[in-house]
């Protein structure tokens, strides 16, 4: 039985490798657009397509089957009208939109979504979550694959280091670590981060028992100051990706609004995952679902604020706390359930972590003792006192007290690290 149910998966797996030839070429296609719009509306407009040589997703699982974040994309066939490729992610916009500065202006945001490189001439649908948890259709665009002007050139052009290579990039979640805020002269410090990343990322669980799934390289890129901005203490700092504290007013989120160069630089090596490492102490980073994750390099804290912030960027878990400060309001509506897979209204539990709970434990679950250190229902997260639950008391996506992430978030990132290694 086991081999015929092994025989049977060999098969599966031929058949949707078979789907990407024929489909697809082995390089991708970036397309950069804008998300333009306030509090209340947005727009989508196109700014150019760039060929790129390298995928690095996989082969196998095209389609999305999670359906996490702000955002999603569809990639349709125009020949046979079948959708060949998708995938959810979030974005800085998304976050901007619930700011204090979204009710009183417009602004634009450069994004950028990547696919491999189509045989055939492609519809591209864009579709954004409203706030009923629902994916509304915002835009489409036809892409010509014979097009001259889809462009071949490379803009940012640099050595790639390889901190850990355990196998193809096609079965493998491959993390591109982009430097940012170091010189000519530190880039064997950039080498070395690289190294204290993977070392951090392999210390904790689930990443430790998965290790031969995943690829780390480092893009060798010099900036010309040392360290990155800090607007309120007025220091300014000639970098590469242009990252900042104090991003949406808020000091220790740190990003970068530089998209372009981001996704030029990245474009050095294949990905599926994008974290930047900004040459600073200060305390602050930031992770986006499937966009990019940002943190520093050498706080005391670096260690838990690398795997706190890729459990953002690459599992789309949410932040657990709710006490501390943020720029946000209004974030999640309570009458549906967060896209996260880490949070929940109860308005759908069983679509969370229900099945992972002993029948002994309460839901919700008090904060107290003898629950403190179980899986349970605890009221508060996703930045709001009430309405909103997370999965443990604390948990690496809450607090860097302990050193663990908690049983609904360990089994999601596992869940990921599947889909992309498969």
């Amino acid at each position: 039985m086991k081999k015929l149910l092994l025989i049977l998966m060999l098969l599966a797996s031929f058949s949707l490798q078979a789907q990407f030839e024929k489909y697809f070429h082995d390089k991708s296609l970036r397309i950069d657009y804008y998300h333009t719009g306030d509090h209340e509306s947005e727009i989508f407009s196109i700014d150019e397509l760039l060929a790129e040589p390298n995928w690095g997703g996989s082969k196998i699982n095209l389609v999305d089957t999670f359906r996490l974040g702000k955002y999603y994309f569809e990639v349709i066939d125009l020949a046979s009208d079948s959708m060949i490729y998708s995938r959810g992610y979030s974005t800085l916009f998304g976050e901007w939109q619930n700011t204090a500065e979204a009710k009183e202006t417009s602004k634009s945001f450069s994004e950028s979504v990547l696919f491999p490189f189509p045989k055939n001439d492609v519809r591209v649908d864009f579709y954004s979550r409203n706030w009923e948890g629902e994916f509304e259709i915002k835009f489409t665009y036809e892409v010509d694959v014979d097009s001259y002007f889809i462009k071949p050139e490379r803009r940012l052009e640099y050595p790639v280091y390889e901190a850990y290579i355990s196998g193809d990039p096609a079965e493998s979640v491959d993390i591109l670590i982009l430097p940012d805020g170091y010189t000519k002269r530190e880039m064997a410090l950039f080498q070395q981060d690289c190294n204290t990343f993977m070392d951090a990322l392999f210390s904790f669980s689930p990443y430790d028992q998965n290790m031969d799934k995943f690829n780390i390289r480092g893009v060798l890129a010099p900036s010309e100051d040392s360290g990155v901005d800090i607007p309120a203490d007025s220091v300014w700092k000639n970098t590469i990706l242009s990252s900042s504290f104090y991003t949406f007013d808020s000091e220790r989120y740190c990003m970068s609004l530089d998209n372009k160069s981001i996704r030029d630089l990245a474009a050095n090596a294949p990905y599926d995952q994008i974290y930047i490492l900004a040459n600073d102490s200060k305390y602050g980073g930031g992770g986006i679902y499937n966009f990019y994750c940002l943190s520093v390099n050498s706080n005391s804290a670096a260690a838990k604020i690398f795997i706190h912030e890729f459990g953002h960027g690459f599992a789309g878990l949410g932040d657990e706390y709710y006490a501390d400060e943020v720029a946000y309001s209004d974030f999640y509506n309570t009458e549906v359930e967060p896209w996260e897979p880490n949070l929940s209204t109860l308005v759908n539990f069983g679509s969370k972590w229900q099945e992972l709970l002993s029948d002994t434990v309460p839901v919700p679950t008090p904060a107290e003792a003898p629950y403190l250190d179980i899986l349970g229902v605890f009221e508060g997260g996703g930045y709001s006192a009430k309405g909103v639950y997370r999965p443990k008391y604390d948990c690496l996506m809450n607090t860097f007290k302990g050193n663990e992430f908690c049983g609904a978030c360990k089994r999601a990132i596992q869940r990921m690290i599947d889909f992309y290694a498969e």
